[in-house]
């Protein structure tokens, strides 16, 4: 079964950004390449647990094991060494990259309490988008009764626009909800 969302972008999505854009190859057409989870997790340096608890959410959201990564080098007034794990990343391509963004666009973000759209300023000048969440409960995939601690997470949407303004309107017209500001 093809994702909803990649059927979406081949039949519509792409057709208009060839018209907004002017591309004369269907190559130069900006589309999403992976989608970037991350997590920060300073609190296992006391408590080991978290690692997985935050594991199990992270996987539990993307369908795929999460990396641990580790201090690049040691930091005293963080009291953390080089090697000490302290955060979980996973990258999401293909079809669960897909249904991650559908499940982000249509059940997760409307979940948060007075949701006015996202902000327009994630954008790091080569079209891809980084989105802070403060909680992993908006995903419905979570049980709340399972959660120790709320926990935020970093998603960054990867794409092969040119611009900022090529990659917001790609995410736009999949359907991203930005603020009017």
């Amino acid at each position: 079964m093809v994702a909803r969302l990649k059927e979406i972008y081949r039949q519509e999505v792409a057709p208009a950004l060839i018209k907004e854009f002017g591309y004369h190859n269907a190559m130069e057409v900006p589309r999403l390449v992976k989608i970037a989870v991350n997590i920060g997790l300073g609190e296992a340096l006391q408590n080991p647990k978290a690692l997985d608890s935050a594991a199990s959410d992270i996987s539990a959201v993307t369908g795929q094991k999460p990396v641990i990564t580790r201090a690049k080098r040691s930091i005293a007034n963080f009291k953390v060494r080089q090697g000490n794990p302290i955060g979980l990343m996973v990258t999401v391509r293909g079809d669960r990259m897909w249904e991650l963004l559908d499940r982000m666009v249509n059940a997760a973000l409307p979940r948060i309490r007075d949701f006015h759209g996202v902000s327009n300023k994630g954008f790091d000048g080569r079209g891809n988008y980084s989105l802070g969440i403060r909680e992993q409960l908006i995903f419905p995939e979570i049980e709340y009764d399972k959660v120790d601690r709320i926990r935020g997470l970093q998603l960054t949407l990867v794409t092969t626009a040119r611009n900022d303004e090529e990659g917001k309107r790609l995410l736009q017209l999949l359907g991203m909800p930005f603020s009017r500001n």
